[in-house]
């Protein structure tokens, strides 16, 4: 049977497009081929505001994107919490694109909030840890991570680094308080959700191309979307597949191939 077209496109960026800040062979090619297709970054990454990550692309020739064009994990969950309670109140723990976006449609509320907000880093301590801790226990807020990541990749000084993830930093809140926390990113569906809502397209319609199994791909095949592996991220060339999790549409080794496998279903 005849493959849809590809109306739309999600793109996951760190392991896709680049690694750390240099960007992958075949990247620049790759979005100048797409350029006139609908398309999104989205990201798990909630530590930068879309428009310092759309610098960042900049900054390694992979275009300028307007911050419209990107969602991250930060945003995408005080969306989430805005539809929940309409002016709520926070208390955030993460770096600053975190903070930004929560503050948009938010109040920081450190004695009184609705929501304990946990995303990627700097900010856990002692203290922020107690403060969170007794707002879920005392006054009933809602424990909320950005994204369920237990490790992310990183580059310091060219060298490769990992760096713990929202999983492993709303670890601590979940044990001291017994609560699951809500997931916003992926492979849960509410930042895929916004994505199509924001493209204006289905999700049938929509291709999410990334480089993790558990994430990307399995949080696309929950909500109807086709979904394109290319393997240089950490799931590389030859890695046998995770058992249990969803296969996806397109599995290649780089972006190049991805462009061939589709052939002639790129709408744009």
């Amino acid at each position: 049977m005849p493959q849809r077209p590809i109306a739309a496109l999600l793109l996951d960026m760190d392991g896709v497009l680049f690694h750390g800040v240099t960007p992958l062979p075949g990247a620049a090619a790759f979005l100048e081929r797409i350029a006139d297709l609908p398309h999104l970054f989205v990201t798990n990454n909630p530590i930068r505001p879309p428009a310092e990550v759309a610098a960042r692309l900049h900054a390694m020739g992979l275009g300028r994107p307007p911050a419209s064009n990107i969602l991250t994990s930060a945003e995408a969950t005080a969306r989430w919490l805005a539809r929940e309670r309409p002016g709520f109140r926070y208390f955030a723990v993460g770096a600053e694109g975190l903070h930004l976006a929560l503050a948009e449609q938010g109040e920081p509320d450190a004695e009184c909030a609705d929501f304990v907000v946990v995303g990627e880093g700097p900010g856990l301590d002692f203290e922020s840890l107690t403060t969170g801790i007794n707002l879920i226990l005392k006054r009933g807020a809602r424990l909320v991570v950005t994204n369920p990541d237990n490790s992310v990749d990183d580059s310091r000084n060219g060298e490769h680094w990992v760096l713990p993830g929202g999983g492993a930093l709303v670890a601590p809140f979940a044990v001291a308080c017994d609560r699951r926390p809500v997931v916003i990113g992926k492979p849960e569906p509410a930042l895929y959700e916004m994505a199509v809502e924001r493209l204006g397209v289905p999700a049938a319609g929509c291709v999410m191309v990334g480089d993790r199994p558990d994430t990307d791909i399995l949080g696309a095949k929950r909500v109807g979307m086709r979904a394109a592996l290319v393997r240089t991220g950490r799931f590389l060339p030859g890695a046998d597949w995770p058992a249990g999790l969803p296969r996806p549409d397109w599995d290649v080794d780089d972006l190049a191939g991805l462009l061939v496998a589709w052939g002639g279903l790129l709408a744009g």
